[in-house]
Order: C-alpha cells, then sequence, then structure tokens
C-alpha cells in the first residue's frame, strides 16, 4: 500500500482522536509531510518503539501503540500459558494514554497488566516486573528527547530491555497485525473490575525503595551531615522517589526547582529535558546562586538518568557522566574496601564509549572491568549471567557516560533514584573532610592523569536522514582514516563485522554485533561513532588524554573539526 493510499485509509477510518483527525485534513495534498507520516512503521526493536506524536504509521499515537502492543500480547501467549505485565508512564505528552491503551490490549488477550496508578520511574518498572514476577513491562517514555516525543520502552522477565531475538519475535507478530481490524481492546474500566487490569499497589513502591535505600555504602552519613541539596525532576517523574529516598537518608533540606517540580510534558522551560545539557539545569543553577546548596541533582523526564552540579570557585560546576561515574567507582570500591564490605573478585560494567579512567581505578582497587556495548540492558545482561553463577554480589557497579548509574541488581536499568541518593551520600561523605566533589575529581585527575571526554550529535531527520545516516557509517568503515589530526590510527574496531583491525591483523570482538565503529589513535586517544538507537542522530564520542585540561581540550577540538569534515555536516 502506497504512502497516499494508507494516508486516504487514516483519513476515511473513525478515529478515536479529533486531534489526529484534524492534523490529516491539515496536510491534505502535502506530499512530502504525508510521506513522512506514512513512508515506514516506526521500528519495533529492544528499545520498543520511538517517535514524534501524531497521526500516521510513522508516529506515536493510540493506533501504533495498540499494534505493538498485539504483536507483544501474540508473543507472551504464544510464549507463556497464563503472561502477565507490569507498566508504568512519566509525565510526558499521551503517556498516561498509552499506558492505559497497553493494559486494555494485553487485557483483550488474557494476559493480566498491572499498571501504576501514578507517573512512576523507569527503574521502578524494571522492579515492578520483577517484583510482580511478570513476563513482560512496558515504560511509556521518551526519556530525555523534546516534547514532541514520546514512545514505548519493552522489557522481559528479568526486568532488563528486551533482547535482541525477543524483540525481533515482536517484530514479527507486530507485521502479521493490521493497525485497525487486527487489534483487541477491552473496556478499562470492565476490565479493572474483572481484575484483568490491577493497579499496582503501594506496598511495590515501598519495597522498590526498600532495596535502593538498601544500596547504602555508608548507612547514616548524611543524618548529621547538614547536607543540602537543590533538586529539580524537570517536570518529569521523579520527584516522589528522589524526594522520598533523599527523606530516608536524611537528606532532610531539599529545596526543589518550583518552575520544574510539576510533570508537565511541555517541559516549558526546558525545551530538551535533558540532565546533560546545561540549558535544562539552568533554572536550577539560577536557585544554587540564593540557596548555595552542597549540590545540584536533576533527573530527566522518566528518571533514570541524573546530572549534578557541585560548589566551586564561587560558583557551582558541572559535572559529566564519566566524571560523576567515576567519583562513584572511586567512593563505591574505597568505601567498600575499608568497611570490609568487598566482595571477592568484584566487577564494574562500563560501556565501550564510557572513560578509560575506570582502567586505572581497577588497577588501584582490584576491580574487573567488564567492556558491553552502548545501552544499560547489556549492563543487566551482565548481572543476569552473574546471578545465573550465583556470583551477582561480585556486581559493585555499572555506568555509562549517558548519565547513567546502577549499584545493585535489584532492578536491571539505569535507576537516578538509586544515583541520587549515592551521589549526596558521598558528598556528605567528603563535606566532612571539608572537601567538594569538585575537589575530590582534580584530585583523580592529579593522580591518574586528564581525562577528557565528550560528545558531538549529528541530527538526520526525515526518510532522507536514515539513509544519510546509512552512507555516513558505510563510508567510515570503507574509508577509513589512516590518521587523524596527525595522529595515526593504530587500529579499528568495526562492532558489526565483530572484528578489530590493526597492523598486528585482525581479532574477533566477542560482544553482539552493532553498528559501531571506534578508532584508535596514538596517544591513548579513541574515537567512536555510531547511530543513536532513539533518535535521528549520529553520535561521535571522543576519549582524550592529556598532561593537562587545556592540553586534552585542545586535542579534543581538533578532533571533533575533523570528524566533522570527514562526516560531511
Amino acid at each position: 500500500m502506497t504512502e497516499n493510499m494508507q494516508y486516504q485509509r487514516w483519513l476515511d477510518f473513525p478515529l478515536e482522536d479529533p486531534a489526529l483527525k484534524e492534523e490529516l485534513l491539515g496536510i491534505k495534498g502535502k506530499e512530502e509531510e504525508i510521506f513522512d507520516r506514512f513512508y515506514q512503521e516506526l521500528a519495533f526493536g529492544t528499545a520498543g518503539l520511538r517517535g514524534v506524536l501524531g497521526a500516521g504509521t510513522n508516529r506515536m499515537n493510540i493506533y501504533t501503540v495498540r499494534k505493538a502492543t498485539q504483536g507483544m500480547a501474540d508473543y507472551l501467549n504464544e510464549k507463556y500459558p497464563a503472561a502477565s505485565i507490569a507498566i508504568s508512564y512519566d509525565s510526558r505528552i499521551n503517556s498516561r494514554l498509552f499506558a492505559e491503551e497497553t493494559a486494555r490490549v494485553m487485557a483483550a488477550n488474557g494476559v493480566t497488566a498491572y499498571l501504576y496508578d501514578q507517573l512512576m520511574p523507569t527503574p521502578a518498572l524494571s522492579f515492578a516486573v520483577r517484583d510482580l514476577k511478570c513476563q513482560a513491562g512496558v515504560m511509556i517514555t521518551a526519556s530525555h528527547n523534546p516534547a514532541k516525543y514520546n514512545g514505548y520502552k519493552a522489557y522481559g522477565p528479568d526486568g532488563c530491555q528486551m533482547t535482541d531475538e525477543a524483540a525481533n519475535a515482536v517484530l514479527e507478530k507486530i507485521g502479521e497485525i493490521d493497525i485497525f481490524d487486527g487489534v483487541k481492546v477491552a473496556d478499562f474500566d470492565q476490565a479493572l473490575a474483572q481484575g484483568k487490569i490491577q493497579y499496582i499497589k503501594q506496598e511495590v513502591i515501598d519495597r522498590y525503595l526498600d532495596a535502593v535505600e538498601s544500596q547504602s555504602i555508608r548507612k547514616g552519613i548524611c543524618a548529621d551531615s547538614g547536607m543540602k541539596v537543590v533538586y529539580t525532576p524537570l517536570n518529569g517523574a521523579g520527584n516522589m522517589c528522589v524526594r522520598a529516598i533523599l527523606d530516608r537518608i536524611g537528606v532532610k533540606n531539599v529545596v526543589p526547582v518550583k518552575e520544574q517540580e510539576m510533570p508537565d510534558g511541555n517541559f516549558p522551560t526546558c525545551p530538551y529535558p535533558n540532565p546533560e545539557i546545561r540549558e535544562a539545569l539552568q533554572k536550577g543553577l539560577d536557585l544554587c546562586e540564593t540557596e548555595k546548596p552542597d549540590l545540584l541533582l536533576a533527573t530527566d523526564p522518566d528518571c533514570d538518568r541524573v546530572g549534578i552540579a557541585v560548589p566551586h570557585d564561587g560558583g557551582y560546576l558541572l559535572l559529566t557522566g564519566n566524571e560523576v561515574g567515576v567519583l562513584l567507582t572511586d567512593y563505591i570500591a574505597s568505601s567498600r574496601i575499608e568497611l570490609g564490605t568487598m566482595p571477592q573478585n568484584p566487577i564494574v560494567v562500563k560501556t565501550i564509549v564510557t572513560t578509560a579512567m575506570i582502567d586505572r581505578l581497577a588497577e588501584t582497587y582490584g576491580f574487573e572491568v567488564v567492556n558491553i556495548l552502548t545501552g544499560f540492558k547489556y549492563i543487566g545482561e551482565q548481572i543476569l549471567r552473574l546471578e545465573q553463577k550465583g556470583e551477582q554480589d561480585r556486581y559493585i557497579f555499572g555506568f555509562e557516560e549517558s548519565y547513567g548509574y546502577l549499584s545493585g541488581g535489584y532492578v536491571r536499568d539505569k535507576d537516578a533514584v538509586d544515583g541520587s541518593m549515592l551521589i549526596c551520600e558521598m558528598a556528605a561523605y567528603y563535606k566532612k573532610q571539608g572537601k567538594t566533589l569538585a575537589d575530590v575529581l582534580f584530585g583523580l585527575y592529579e593522580k591518574y592523569g586528564m581525562h577528557l571526554n565528550t560528545q558531538a550529535s549529528f541530527t538526520c531527520e526525515g526518510a532522507s536522514g536514515m539513509e544519510r545516516m546509512r552512507e555516513i557509517m558505510d563510508d567510515l568503515r570503507i574509508n577509513a582514516p589512516t590518521e587523524i589530526c596527525g595522529k595515526k590510527v593504530l587500529w579499528m574496531s568495526d562492532y558489526q563485522a565483530s572484528v578489530k583491525k590493526s597492523a598486528d591483523g585482525e581479532q574477533p570482538i566477542h560482544l553482539p554485533r552493532s553498528n559501531v565503529v571506534e578508532y584508535g589513535l596514538e596517544g591513548d586517544n579513541v574515537i567512536v561513532v555510531r547511530p543513536s538507537g532513539t533518535e535521528p542522530k549520529i553520535k561521535v564520542y571522543f576519549m582524550v588524554k592529556g598532561r593537562s585540561r587545556a592540553e586534552a581540550g585542545e586535542l579534543e577540538a581538533q578532533f571533533k573539526a575533523r570528524m566533522t569534515q570527514l562526516m560531511g555536516f
């Protein structure tokens, strides 16, 4: 069926949402806009669905959500005799609606749907899957994307995002379904009365918070520390759980950023509600100037990422995800050794685009570093493997450069509630020694050398954007540079071909295939290029070493300019 035929079918169908009908009428005769909405279906992968809100097969709406859910229900019913699913949602536009539609379709297909009756963080969804012994989970969120997006994260029975195998099986089922005629939908109130849809009880939330609190390293350290924290949930789902856990550990003086405290899917003061971006934290930084806290905490809309700013030189310094990960790794490892709680053969898990400074810490503290592909599901996978061997206690920490942290196996996704607790605890510990987190970080750089880790993103939107990303990645493989800014390329890893090439020949890469290219340059510098799995962007990661921040910064700027040129932007 052509794009125009699809468009006409949607236009003729009695759509339940009048806004969708209005949108379709508004693009009548606009071939490019019709094409963009109908040239493909939103791709279902291990991250589920994510896309712009609106009408069409390439948009997030109740029909694309229902179709994906019908495919998941068919998959679950084929695999399990009596399946159940946990469902949660954040503050985004239509998040609760999409969560309820997911529950309705599951109920109509005989899958018991457990639904949070309030917006909750992504890690609380991962917890509920495991706690309620469900076979799957769905979190309605587009994480830190702009307000025009929403999404549908799919989880397996271990509370981890779906594996490639499961996602492909669901995708196959989805492909067999007609978006309008092939979906079963139950009446929500009737399904609720029959117990086919059940609200998740407060006791599950309490058990989740108990599990987070159990990850405390130095219990009670915050109670008499006088810690003052400015906190912003960026109009998202973190407010209740983060405030609750901070209260539990003794951080009583929490000042919220009022403009960003309450849920609002329009994100009026932060168009990009991402704690990696300074603009999103600006209201919090402004409040810090008057409140003078020990710490600024910011969690993203689904509360799986946390960013911070700390006092430094009379102002507040934003720390990167790599820097916070290094600080937390150092704090956890040193504290557990001191307290006698470090397990035998401890493991820290990180992604291939995360700072190599962790390798230096490993030499000091004696833990093993496990490198995995980008995506927290791979960290969850490592925890599962340890659990299956009865060695889950070996896992002491896992993190990725994009502000995601997890210190225990109670969930299988990054957890900003856990991250917020540990960051406050760490800050309180050093505060008692008269140090800020900036002081501690600079001390680590002095000890281990300056490691600068940055990222550049290149947007490629629409149908032509997908093709452009494919061409760029192909070119970086086929016409791989032999030098970049005078630094010889010593090796190249192609994770799609599962091979690392160097002057010594080829070595296999024992990781799942992924569309990633990595260049190793002279001077222990590394550049990694990958298309985002959730946004229409190509991301380039620069891991640069220098004798000083200025030297590393100058080299990073040169690398960035050259890669921009090589990629044709």
